[in-house]
């Protein structure tokens, strides 16, 4: 096992810095200048040039490169020359200094994610850190939905096969993942935060905190929750219904379970001892990559719903141009990517032995 997860993290070294690679120089080879992007109208001459050259825009873009990396690695190199980029990161943010080196110093500190262009010089760690938890609530309420729901329509699908009920399931369930997200979310918001507003008490908006008007603090509003993980939850719902059912009928016809069914256990027992653990194998694949999706951001459901989570920050980020976050975005989405897959494979081992790990 730990072999295994080591060559994961070793594999997902190596994809991540592909990732960075080619985030970096996408955003490097688009029109502006990132100078006038940070100063917006303050911008002067003089102004312009101290910017590039304390953030190293004056560089070639292999020189910003390999900053970009110094920035992000754990153990990097810092100019003792403040007037060097690459003390930047080390003279604002926490480093243990390991040892010198000519005229610098080798340090120990978190990766750097640099700072946005548009929220006065705050750190992208910072922006993502208050965003990423709200995504992260709305992801899970939503995922649970899914697989809760999903399995027991699954089950209840599997066993009642080519009724009226089996059927109506899958009329649900194809509805489900035809609607688009961004359809569904203004339906909802419409008909349940508008129409039905005098019954539900729900909002067609809202996010995760409201701070009071009279400024007395910061309060968690549960019933923004409901509209966007009900929606964001539609799809992988469909999913999991339609895996479930699949991979249930095709357990169910197993000589294993015939074997169980002449023994006397009743088809509960069967199915709650013998196939459903077997059968949720694919529903785990499908659930991982949903639930990846959901954390790098539900773009359109927190955008329309207005959730402050990573997904409309990354909208508001490309609609301004802020280099910063969205490279920064990327980066932490396809960390969790990588973290996701490595729990799910060991997940598989727990509900089926007859995976080995290689």
């Amino acid at each position: 096992m730990f072999q295994y997860i080591s060559t994961k993290i070793f594999q997902g070294f190596f994809t991540l810095f592909g990732v960075v690679t080619v985030v970096f120089f996408l955003f490097n080879v688009l029109p502006g200048d990132p100078a006038r992007m940070l100063m917006g109208q303050r911008e002067d001459s003089e102004q312009l040039e101290v910017i590039r050259k304390k953030y190293g825009f004056n560089e070639s873009v292999t020189t910003q490169y390999l900053y970009y990396l110094n920035d992000l690695s754990p153990i990097s190199f810092h100019s003792k020359n403040q007037e060097n980029y690459t003390s930047l990161s080390s003279g604002k943010y926490k480093s243990q200094t390991l040892f010198s080196v000519f005229n610098s110093d080798v340090v120990l500190k978190y990766p750097y994610l640099r700072e946005s262009f548009q929220k006065n010089g705050k750190a992208v760690t910072s922006v993502i850190s208050e965003t990423l938890p709200n995504t992260f609530v709305l992801a899970i309420v939503a995922i649970t939905i899914a697989l809760i729901l999903g399995i027991i329509l699954g089950v209840f699908s599997a066993v009642t096969v080519n009724s009226f009920f089996d059927k109506l399931i899958a009329v649900i369930s194809t509805l489900g993942m035809s609607l688009p997200s961004f359809f569904s979310a203004i339906l909802f918001a419409w008909f349940f935060g508008f129409v039905l507003h005098k019954y539900t008490g729900l909002e067609m908006t809202g996010s995760l905190y409201r701070v009071d008007d009279f400024g007395e603090g910061i309060y968690i509003q549960w019933k923004n929750l409901i509209l966007p993980a009900v929606v964001l939850g539609i799809r992988p719902l469909a999913v999991v219904i339609q895996l479930t059912r699949n991979s249930l009928l095709e357990i169910l016809s197993q000589d294993y379970i015939r074997t169980a069914r002449a023994k006397g256990l009743t088809s509960v027992q069967v199915i709650k001892n013998h196939a459903l653990k077997n059968a949720l194998n694919p529903v785990v694949t499908a659930i991982s990559g949903w639930f990846a999706s959901m954390l790098a951001g539900a773009v359109f459901i927190e955008y329309i719903f207005n959730w402050n989570g990573l997904g409309k920050e990354i909208v508001n980020a490309l609609d301004t141009l802020d280099l910063p976050i969205i490279m920064g975005s990327v980066l932490v989405i396809s960390s969790l990517f990588i973290i996701i897959n490595i729990l799910v494979d060991i997940v598989y081992v727990w509900l089926d032995p007859r995976v080995k790990l290689n």
